[in-house]
């Protein structure tokens, strides 16, 4: 049985006649007389009592149209999938985003782009912001949120929001006495404090190293950890020093009376993108994502 098989031998049924049945199917009765026959022949059994009028279907013929249906409904029901993922409105977006800015802007993000897309499913891969890379160059995701640099080729990039890098300093720390908060302070400025470091595959952690190495800078590490929430509170209590973009100085760090400086004379290339593979084809609902969370920081921004 194909496809057109079946919605021929349902019309007849439905009709009750092959001359009722030709005119609504807008084919000639021959046409379909010959199409009848062909099937019976080949099941080696009728599927119509024809000395009936209408036509009645046989034992067989039940069996067929009960079939029939089925296959129609399924092929109904997947054109109708298909033209949804045509028209945008279904389909799977995988997403890559950096652990703490995911719950920065997906608690926010999440509910709005559900709402407005409710037949796409959400796939969340959590992770540091190179291994994400990664995952997005082998075709593993397909859109990633995270702070890197738009170096790469093969990827295209919208910048969704720049990130001032410094040092959060406990208030017991050397620094935090020695100057006041918000002023730009160098990595000299801070030595003799302990640091608290993400482990590597984070952007604060390429930062990090990029900047210790080009100032031989070897500070005593304290303790590394994947999570940014939990490095800087251990840097609040502890009395340490971590280096961190501004966007994560919040209100505990002020209710913990610790202090941010941005980095004097650094200018940082790692900023907040939404990163996808160039070549590939983007969903409607792809761009609408990165725009809700474009609005979600700009809503948390402004005054």
């Amino acid at each position: 049985m194909n496809l057109k098989q079946a919605l021929y031998i349902q019309t007849i049924a439905e009709c009750g006649s092959i001359t009722a049945a030709a005119k609504k199917l807008y084919v000639s009765q021959p046409s379909l007389s010959q199409m009848l026959r062909h099937v019976e022949e080949e099941l080696g059994l009728e599927l119509f009592d024809r000395s009936f009028s209408p036509f009645h279907l046989t034992y067989a013929g039940e069996k067929y149209l009960q079939a029939a249906r089925v296959m129609l409904t399924a092929n109904e029901r997947l054109e109708r999938q298909l033209r949804e993922i045509r028209q945008e409105e279904s389909g799977r977006l995988r997403l890559g985003v950096s652990v703490s800015r995911g719950m920065q802007v997906l608690p926010l993000a999440v509910p709005v782009f559900a709402s407005r897309y409710p037949h796409v499913t959400l796939e969340l891969t959590e992770g540091g912001s190179a291994a994400l890379e990664e995952m997005l160059q082998r075709g593993q995701i397909d859109l990633l949120l995270a702070a890197i640099e738009s170096s790469s080729t093969s990827l295209a990039f919208e910048l969704i929001e720049k990130e001032t890098i410094g040092i959060l300093a406990g208030r017991d720390s050397c620094l935090a006495k020695r100057l006041e908060g918000g002023t730009p302070a160098t990595l000299e400025d801070a030595r003799g404090d302990s640091f608290v470091s993400l482990r590597q595959g984070h952007s604060a952690r390429v930062v990090q190293d990029r900047l210790f190495a080009r100032q031989g800078f070897c500070p005593r590490i304290l303790i590394e950890t994947d999570s940014l929430e939990i490095g800087k509170r251990i840097t609040l209590h502890a009395g340490a020093c971590m280096i961190l973009p501004s966007i994560y100085v919040d209100e505990y760090v002020a209710h913990m009376r610790g202090a941010f400086f941005p980095l004097a004379g650094y200018e940082n290339h790692r900023h907040f993108y939404a990163c996808y593979r160039r070549d590939d084809f983007i969903p409607r609902y792809v761009h609408d994502f990165i725009e809700i969370v474009a609005a979600t920081l700009r809503d948390r921004n402004s005054p």
